[in-house]
């Protein structure tokens, strides 16, 4: 009887101290550790079926992984796709009246003007402020449908405020200032467009309404754009 005791005693030490040092390894390494007590099928059956599993657990988690990747990088590639990148993306351009007109590029020079540098009204436009071309530039217009001083958005142009006029301008023709005839051909040329109607003018533009309106701070991040364009 004796030595079934000590038997007894030996069996529940031993399983203390399996127990103690299951608790230790899933304490240190954070993996649950299982133990499959002899003779318990279930375990065993449980055992054998996740050895098997292995391979096929391991290659859901990588698919996981992979598609986790996958919805990262499609949730920062529509920030970028949706994010607006131009004037004509970040405004409703429907609330504004519209008009279709056809837009011819200029430049002060004698090719369209008929004057050269040295004459005294070179680049001086019939409202008196000089040719620009910026966010908000300079251009001609029939001033019967288009005063000085009104404002247009023309796309892929920018803004236009009417600051000149031309005899050979009727109805709705606009000629867009640009610095040279090289940007005229590569930017411009002649083409039919929908332009916005912002602001109807009073006949009147001084040089200080022009730069009001392309050094209003909030517009800096678009005329940056406008400008770097120019330059390429």
């Amino acid at each position: 009887m004796n030595k079934v005791d000590r038997l007894m005693k030996k069996v529940a030490i031993s399983i203390l101290l399996v127990l103690a040092l299951q608790s230790t390894y899933s304490q240190i390494t954070g993996v649950e550790a299982k133990i499959a007590m002899p003779f318990d099928e279930q375990t065993s059956e449980e055992s054998i079926s996740s050895e098997n599993n292995k391979p096929r657990e391991l290659g859901l988690s990588y698919k996981y992984l992979k598609h986790i990747n996958a919805m990262k990088t499609e949730i920062s590639s529509e920030e970028v796709i949706t994010a607006p990148k131009t004037l004509e993306d970040s405004v409703d351009w429907t609330k504004y009246p519209k008009a279709r007109v056809t837009a011819t590029g200029y430049t002060a020079g004698y090719e369209s003007t008929g004057k050269h540098p040295n004459h005294p009204s070179y680049g001086i436009t019939y409202s008196g402020v000089k040719v620009k071309r910026d966010l908000y530039s300079t251009v001609a217009a029939d001033l019967r449908v288009f005063p000085i001083g009104t404002i247009l958005f023309i796309p892929d142009y920018g803004y236009g405020v009417v600051a000149d006029k031309g005899g050979a301008i009727k109805g709705n023709e606009l000629d867009l200032y640009f610095n040279t005839v090289q940007e005229v051909y590569d930017n411009w040329g002649k083409k039919k467009v929908d332009v916005f109607v912002i602001q109807m003018g009073n006949g009147k533009l001084t040089e200080e309404d022009l730069r009001a309106l392309n050094e209003n701070e909030e517009m800096q991040v678009f005329r940056e754009q406008y400008i770097g364009k120019m330059k390429k």
